[in-house]
């Protein structure tokens, strides 16, 4: 007779939560102070989730803790039921609450125009516009601070609808004074052995950083920032160079800066990415705005009435 699975009680969110915390910092006593809560308290959570799976799901040690084989295989899909039911929360609420709309932004991207039209024709809604970390539009999406972001590609895309606004080409930033800086124009080989600076995400380093290169050759290690003004004092100091979207005016931003265009790659992209299967109407509204304020660079839009366009803060 085939082996029949047991049959699980419903799961405690709270503590499938408490397990991915402890997963991400493989130690109770951090995961215990990112949670606000005592090790003891987190170390009873983890095992009753234990027991309502009938499985370890953690080794314990006094080097630290490690995942078993039955804590990495829940793992991913803990946190696809975590985000699963953020969703399902942050759904339920904008449907809740139509006459709100928070409009995210991340670096040097203007959505001015679109949300003062959208106010102008929405004069009883509320019409938010946040600004963002270059690496949180996903999260913010998901957790409920914004209903829709302005952000570039790449980033992860579950559970979430993208629409391409428009292109920009790709440039070079690099010190006043550098052997490049007076050039017409680079390509990937005069950048072949010049430090690029890497950040935690390994897509964002596959694109920006163009790594590996044609031919499979590793971009040069850099230094690794979290930051867009780490990575200005990295260049402005001459330590790296960077290749950024060429509406990321940096030049602008500080002195003994400047760029230089970039051949023989392709551009990158400005989206707008909202949760996959939103319905609320203001979001949709939006959605059409930005594409008839937002699909042209900042400097060949029309002037919208009332408005001073400015740049995004870093």
């Amino acid at each position: 007779m085939p082996d029949v699975p047991p049959t699980f009680p419903d799961l405690d969110l709270r503590l499938v939560r408490c397990f991915t915390v402890v997963a991400e910092h493989r130690h109770f006593g951090r995961a215990a102070d990112a949670l606000h809560t005592t090790q003891p308290s987190l170390s009873r959570q983890i095992r009753r989730l234990e027991r309502q799976m009938s499985a370890c799901l953690l080794d314990r040690s006094p080097r630290g803790t490690e995942l078993t084989e039955a804590g990495e295989a829940f793992l991913p899909l803990a946190r696809t039921l975590l985000e699963s039911a953020a969703r399902a929360m942050t759904h339920a609420w904008a449907a809740a609450q139509p006459k709100r709309i928070t409009v995210g932004y991340t670096t040097n991207l203007i959505v001015t125009p679109a949300v003062v039209e959208l106010r102008r024709r929405n004069p009883d809604t509320e019409v938010r516009a946040v600004h963002l970390p270059w690496n949180q539009p996903r999260e913010a999406l998901l957790d409920g601070r914004a209903d829709v972001v302005v952000t570039r590609l790449p980033l992860r895309t579950e559970g979430l609808q993208v629409t391409v606004l428009r292109e920009e080409s790709r440039i070079l930033v690099v010190p006043l004074g550098h052997p490049l800086a007076d050039r017409d124009f680079v390509t990937l080989d005069d950048i072949a052995d010049e430090p690029m600076p890497r950040v935690p995400d390994p897509g964002w380093n596959a694109f920006w950083r163009i790594d590996p290169r044609p031919g499979g050759r590793p971009a040069p290690d850099g230094p690794l920032v979290e930051d867009v003004e780490d990575k200005i004092e990295h260049i402005a100091a001459g330590q790296a160079v960077a290749i950024v979207p060429a509406g990321e005016y940096l030049n602008r931003l500080r002195p003994g800066l400047t760029t230089v265009p970039l051949k023989g790659v392709t551009p990158s992209h400005v989206v707008l990415v909202t949760r996959a299967g939103d319905h609320n109407q203001l979001v949709r509204a939006f959605r059409e705005l930005a594409g008839h304020h937002l699909a042209l660079p900042p400097g060949d839009r029309p002037t919208v009435s009332g408005s001073t366009p400015t740049r995004s803060p870093l």
